[in-house]
């Protein structure tokens, strides 16, 4: 299958949204998902980028991408830490999958961080397999921990 890997670009938006619905159903949250295309454009190429973009494009139409973003570690500095790695149903065991990995990791070493990142559902088997078989290390004992805005609406209204 031929596709390229490249840097997303603000006009990618509407179908990397469309990817990220498509994961929302996958993980079982199809309402989850209250990011908008505009959003997305606002936030990942105005001054100040709180994310970068890699998307697999096949014959124009955007079937894979990575989302990624820098996070400080008081142990290491600076890290990347990788949000979403998708790539469309229907592309998946094309090697779409592995070319944005290798993007991201690449992407890694070139901004010189000491680690990079990610969450993965612990029933995503097929997932959790292609990261250890990369040579990942899936951590025993961390549990993450999300405030979510009713819960920080909350917290801060009792502040």
């Amino acid at each position: 299958m031929d596709y390229i890997i490249r840097d997303a670009v603000a006009n990618d938006m509407p179908q990397v949204l469309s990817l990220i619905e498509e994961l929302a159903i996958f993980e079982n949250e199809p309402d989850a998902v209250e990011v908008t295309a505009e959003e997305l454009v606002r936030d990942g190429f105005g001054e100040q980028p709180l994310f970068h973009c890699f998307v697999a494009e096949v014959k124009d139409e955007i079937v894979g991408l990575a989302l990624v973003y820098f996070r400080f570690s008081t142990w290491k500095g600076k890290t990347v830490h990788l949000e979403d790695l998708i790539v469309r149903e229907s592309k998946r065991g094309t090697g779409i999958g592995m070319a944005l990995y290798k993007r991201v990791m690449l992407y890694g070493k070139e901004q010189g961080v000491k680690r990079v990142e990610w969450n993965v559902l612990d029933w995503n088997k097929p997932a959790v397999d292609f990261y250890l078989k990369s040579g990942a290390k899936i951590l025993e004992g961390w549990q993450v921990v999300q405030m979510d805005e009713k819960g920080l609406n909350t917290f801060v209204s009792k502040i």
